[in-house]
C-alpha cells in the first residue's frame, strides 16, 4: 500500500492476514477474501472494499513465498518473521543459546489453548470429554473449542479455574497443609490463593494486594473456597505498612507457608500476552529485579521462624529468577536457606514459563 486506508479497512486487512496465517482447506484464500470484502462493505464503502480485495490478493502471496528462518538465520531474520524484538531475541541467545531460543520465539507465536485446573479432584469420573488432560501437570486440562458456554457455567459454578498448569510449582513447593494459616503476598487475581485453598481443604489463607481495580476479582475468587478455609483478602502495600494492614484486619504478622508471586516482565506468558514482547525495553529486567528483591526482602518478615517463603514469577529470565535469590540470600545469611526450585522453560515443559523457590527461615539464625 503507498497509504495507509482508514483505521477501519486496516483492521479488517490484519483480521484477514492471520487468517490467512492460520490456513485451511482448499478454498480458504478465496473464502478469507470474500469475507474480507464483505465486511468492509459494511463496515467502510464499496470503493475501499474493491481496494481491501486488491491488497489482500497480494497479500495471500506475498505470506506464501515468504520464506520461514532457519537455524542459521540471523536474530535480525528470526525477529523479522516472528514479530519479535530483535534486542529480545539477542538477549535470549545469550542467556540460553540460538536453538533455543528460536524455540521460545516460535512458542510465543503459537496459538494458545485455554487451560483449566479441575477443582474437584474426587469427581473426575464427571469430566466433559472436551477436557483433555494436560502432560504431567496433574489436575489440569486443555479445554477443547466450541465449548465456551458450558466452560463459562462450570466456572461460575466453582468446578473448575481458568488457570495455566505452570502455577502449580509455586503451589507444589510450598506445600500448604490441611489446618495451617498461609499468607499470599501480590495475590491478586487470586489464582494461587484458590488453589492453595483447594490443596488445603481447611485452615486460613489470607490474601493481599495492593488497593485498586484487582481486589474486586480476587475477593470474588476468594469466596470460591472451600467452607472448611476461611479466607480473607486485605488491601494492603507490602513494601509500605504491610504488618499495619494486617493488624487492621486483626491478623498475625507472621506465618509459617508465605508465598510471593511477583510483578514480573512476563516473558513466560508471551503467548497469551501478545503486547509484552512490544512493552518491555532492555533495561525492563532490571528493573524488575530490584522491586522484586525488595519485595522479597519484605516478605521474608511475615515468615516465622522454621517457617517456608516461596518466591515465584512468570518469567523465563535469570535475571528475575535465580539472580534475585541469590542477591537475597547474600543479604540474609544465615537467616534462610534454598531448599528447593523449579524454572518451566515453555519449550521444554509445554507449558507457560515460571520460576519457583522454596526458602526457609532458620529456626535459629547462624550468626
Amino acid at each position: 500500500m503507498s497509504r495507509p486506508p482508514r483505521p477501519i479497512v486496516w483492521a479488517g486487512l490484519a483480521v484477514a492476514g492471520f487468517e490467512l496465517l492460520e490456513g485451511g482447506s482448499e478454498g480458504h484464500t478465496a473464502r478469507v477474501g470474500h469475507h474480507l470484502v464483505e465486511k468492509i462493505k459494511y463496515l467502510a464503502s464499496p470503493k475501499e472494499a474493491e481496494f481491501a480485495n486488491a491488497v489482500v490478493r497480494k497479500l495471500a502471496v506475498k505470506l506464501v513465498d515468504e520464506v520461514a528462518p532457519t537455524e542459521k538465520s540471523s536474530p535480525g531474520e528470526w525477529a523479522s518473521y516472528h514479530s519479535h524484538p530483535e534486542w529480545l531475541i539477542e538477549r535470549w541467545t545469550a542467556q540460553f543459546d540460538a536453538e533455543e531460543a528460536q524455540k521460545l520465539v516460535v512458542w510465543n507465536q503459537s496459538p494458545s489453548p485455554v487451560l483449566v485446573r479441575w477443582r474437584r479432584p474426587s469427581d473426575e469420573a464427571s469430566l466433559p470429554e472436551w477436557l483433555t488432560a494436560v502432560d504431567g501437570a496433574e489436575g489440569f486440562f486443555a479445554a477443547e473449542s466450541g465449548h465456551w458456554p458450558r466452560l463459562a457455567e462450570m466456572i461460575t459454578a466453582g468446578t473448575v479455574q481458568v488457570q495455566d498448569a505452570a502455577t502449580r510449582f509455586a503451589v507444589e513447593l510450598l506445600n500448604p497443609q490441611p489446618g495451617e494459616a498461609v499468607l499470599d503476598l501480590c495475590a491478586a487475581p487470586g489464582g494461587k490463593s484458590l488453589a492453595m485453598a483447594d490443596r488445603m481443604g481447611e485452615g486460613v489463607v489470607v490474601a493481599m494486594d495492593l488497593p485498586g481495580r484487582r481486589m474486586p476479582r480476587l475477593s470474588e475468587n476468594l469466596s470460591r473456597v472451600p467452607d472448611g478455609v476461611k479466607a480473607t483478602a486485605v488491601a494492603g502495600d507490602l513494601l509500605r505498612g504491610g504488618s499495619r494492614a494486617l493488624a487492621a484486619k486483626g491478623l498475625p504478622s507472621t506465618y509459617s507457608a508465605v508465598l510471593l508471586d511477583v510483578p514480573c516482565s512476563n516473558s513466560g506468558v508471551m503467548r497469551h500476552r501478545v503486547d509484552v514482547k512490544w512493552r518491555l525495553k532492555p533495561d525492563s529486567f532490571h528493573r524488575h529485579a530490584r522491586q522484586q528483591l525488595d519485595l522479597l526482602l519484605a516478605a521474608a518478615e511475615r515468615v516465622a521462624a522454621g517457617g517456608r517463603l516461596v518466591y515465584s514469577t512468570c518469567s523465563v529470565d535469570s535475571e528475575e529468577n535465580q539472580q534475585v535469590v541469590a542477591a537475597f540470600m547474600k543479604r540474609m545469611t544465615g537467616k534462610f536457606a534454598l531448599e528447593a526450585s523449579q524454572v518451566s522453560l515453555p519449550w521444554e515443559s509445554g507449558h507457560d514459563g515460571a520460576g519457583a523457590f522454596l526458602l526457609r527461615r532458620v529456626a535459629e539464625p547462624v550468626a
